[in-house]
């Protein structure tokens, strides 16, 4: 599993280098975070110990849908969901459709944040 780079900066310096980017000023490296937060704060919510954990457990168990998952930690399908989807929209979890249900899978479980 690869490890994902998180940059952290204010939405200003994050708003100029896309606008940089888009102009051509600038090029990204290869090396250079891809997924990008505001704060430490907000970042320290996404990747929270219970969701660095619950990653792991969905690399580890691969459950086939969100309600097996639910059942494996104990937590509510609801409540599971909406994690799932803050952390698939951040890009640390796919959530792949497969006939009937929804199989969640992890992107990654390690982190390496710039700041």
């Amino acid at each position: 599993m690869k490890t994902i780079v998180v940059g952290i900066m204010p939405q200003e310096k994050i708003r100029e280098r896309v606008l940089a980017i888009a102009r051509g000023d600038y090029k990204p490296k290869a090396t250079d975070p891809k997924i990008w937060f505001t704060s430490m704060r907000s970042l320290a919510e996404v990747l929270s110990d219970d969701n660095r954990a619950l990653l792991k457990v969905i690399q580890d168990a691969k459950p086939q849908s969100i309600s097996s998952l639910a059942d494996i930690t104990g937590r509510k399908p609801s409540n599971l969901s909406r994690t799932l989807k803050t952390m698939s929209n951040y890009g640390f979890v796919e959530m792949r459709r497969e006939s009937k249900h929804v199989r969640p899978i992890a992107k990654a479980t390690d982190f390496r944040i710039v700041a």
